[in-house]
């Protein structure tokens, strides 16, 4: 499968869709406390896991480029690393789900599972491919120490 649309353009779409499901009739409102200042937070840690994960890249001198996964030249298991093997991902999940605090709607949350599935689907198993053939048996044992997304 060849990678073709970058993943925050699906960041960007999941988050057109979310605007809209808050904003339909359908919408199941919730009422945050304090919801500016929570989804701050949780999207000042997405920013700070996401430049934490491009930082790792670049001390490591590989790509990140998420077009072309063929062209590392280094597995990253170091760092952040150790806890996700997905951690630019994970930053974006969780810049959606300050998304959702922002619009006060459970019911755009359901905009999030559809992405995970997406991105792992369009995106991280083509990735996964490349790695096992570019580093074969180092990581395979990486997977088994370290979960996809969490």
């Amino acid at each position: 499968m060849q990678n073709k649309i970058p993943p925050p353009v699906y960041m960007l779409l999941a988050g057109a869709l979310m605007w809209f499901i808050a904003r339909s009739s359908f919408a199941l409102r919730i009422d945050v406390p304090w919801e500016q200042y929570v989804a701050a937070i949780v999207a000042v840690a997405a920013i700070a896991i996401d430049v934490t994960a491009i930082w790792h890249f670049r001390q490591s001198r590989t790509t990140i480029n998420p077009l072309n996964p063929t062209k590392s030249s280094a597995l990253v298991t170091h760092g952040i690393y150790r806890y996700t093997r997905n951690p630019m991902y994970v930053g974006m999940l969780l810049l959606l789900v300050a998304w959702a605090l922002l619009l006060e709607s459970v019911t755009s949350l359901l905009v999030v599972p559809a992405f995970v599935f997406t991105l792992t689907m369009m995106q991280i198993r083509p990735e996964e491919a490349a790695m096992r053939s570019l580093f074969p048996g180092e990581y395979d044992d990486y997977c088994r120490r370290v979960r996809r997304w969490i």
